[in-house]
């Protein structure tokens, strides 16, 4: 009896450990068990698999030919494949696709690949003419997401936002994408996704502008680091006023900077100007573009298809003067008045959490890919952070963004409050921070508001 106890006290010790660091540390658990257990499975069963799945080919006329020799029968031919390479959530192999394959003949079977190989997920990704990669995902990457360690890029104005599914961060490149539409329901983790989005900015040498017709309730914590902040329609359309006089100005600079002296060089946009004269990059942030569009007389109507004008100029001409946009809100579409169709046009980059209809999705992403839409009204409300990525290009994948709080975020801006660059047309409408005071009065445990949407 004895005996049987040391023997069993160890292996239940080692199997509590063994789920522990699978729910704290799963990348380690990968790396120990995982990966070794789905390598060898999809190297024992890989032939056959493939043949299940419908993604053989016969043998060729030498094979054939040989078998009959020796009195069997030729079995068909899997695609080539490279040896199963660790990652820090799956394993990838690179296959080569027979005469007469094509990526789609793999991706309509991944879920029965996932299924026979007993990973999370199976993602496939054609590299070149030929060949493609094929990514197997051992958890859900997505249930817990955390800042990552490491710069993913150095590039200015490009920053890793959100986990995507296969493993792999999504990186929003404003000089690739230079304007992007976030709708997302109240509690759906848009108000998260921005935070990421203005802290990697604060830390860049990036002049922030937001917009809050909420009474700035949204973008008020992050003031230290705005260059300027409107939180009323009537502020918002002469802020805008001012960035389309500073696009145009930089226009200006352009055209001056590209045509004069024989060693001149000709340029369209300011990333083309020598570094001391060029300036400094623009980012607008919209927050709950519902709410600046709402009409309730005539006069609000112009004021609305004015700022609606304006937007639009600086979508269809900003990405060359530096000026980017961030537009976010619950709903956008054909309500928000005359041009909100042609604007939501210019915003290439595209990212829609949990909706609260499917009309909402198809208005983010029904013109790029009908089921991203479809995947986006199947967020549940229980995940949220969880959100549909797509673009202009066509391609999309679910993704979540770190968790950040507001206290932490708000901290950022204070700490990058000296990086705000000069812009003299935005003095006007810089927010007004009040200096820390001396020790308060008040008991040491005063309740702190919290936002009312995430």
């Amino acid at each position: 009896m004895t005996d049987a106890l040391w023997v069993l006290v160890p292996a239940l010790l080692a199997v509590a450990a063994l789920v522990a660091v699978r729910r704290r540390l799963p990348v380690l658990f990968w790396g120990l068990v995982g990966y070794p257990v789905i390598a060898l499975r999809v190297l024992a069963t890989y032939r056959a698999t493939m043949d299940a799945c419908g993604l053989t080919v016969p043998a060729s006329a030498m094979r054939r030919a040989t078998a009959r020799m020796i009195g069997r029968q030729a079995a068909p031919v899997p695609p080539r494949r490279s040896l199963p390479r660790p990652t820090g959530s799956g394993l990838v192999m690179r296959l080569r696709m027979a005469a007469g394959q094509a990526p789609e003949d793999f991706a309509a079977p991944a879920d029965r690949l996932r299924h026979a190989w007993g990973a999370h997920a199976v993602h496939i990704r054609p590299t070149k003419p030929g060949r493609l990669e094929l990514r197997l995902v051992g958890w859900d990457v997505l249930a817990d997401v955390r800042p990552g360690r490491r710069l993913l890029r150095t590039e200015p104005l490009s920053l890793p936002l959100a986990l995507r599914e296969d493993g792999h961060w999504y990186v929003r490149d404003f000089r690739t994408v230079p304007h992007e539409l976030i709708l997302g329901a109240t509690q759906s983790g848009k108000s998260v996704y921005l935070r990421n989005l203005l802290c990697g900015l604060a830390r860049q040498p990036v002049a922030l502008v937001g917009i809050d017709c909420k009474w700035g309730v949204e973008l008020a914590p992050f003031a230290p680091r705005l260059s300027a902040l409107a939180d009323t329609p009537d502020r918002a359309n002469d802020l805008l006023d001012v960035l389309v006089e500073e696009m145009e100005a930089r226009f200006r600079l352009i055209g001056m900077r590209g045509g004069t002296g024989p060693d001149a060089v000709l340029t369209s946009d300011v990333w083309g100007l020598p570094e001391k004269a060029r300036p400094v990059p623009v980012v607008v942030v919209v927050d709950e573009v519902a709410e600046l569009f709402l009409a309730a007389s005539k006069d609000d109507e112009k004021r609305r298809d004015a700022m609606v004008t304006k937007l639009i100029r600086l979508a269809q001409l900003g990405r060359a003067a530096g000026i980017y946009l961030e537009v976010c809100g619950q709903r956008f579409g054909a309500e928000l008045g005359k041009g909100a169709t042609m604007l939501r046009a210019q915003l290439t980059g595209r990212v829609c959490h949990r909706v609260n209809d499917e009309t909402s999705a198809n208005m983010a992403l029904g013109d790029i890919a009908p089921e991203a839409a479809l995947a986006a009204t199947s967020i549940p409300a229980e995940r949220p952070g969880v959100a549909v990525v797509g673009d202009s290009s066509g391609g999309w994948s679910r993704v979540r963004s770190p968790h950040l709080t507001l206290d932490d975020a708000a901290a950022v801006c204070r700490d990058t409050s000296g990086l705000v660059p000069e812009l003299p047309r935005l003095d006007a409408f810089r927010p007004v921070v009040a200096e820390p005071a001396g020790p308060p009065s008040l008991p040491a445990t005063v309740p702190t508001a919290r936002p009312a949407t995430e």
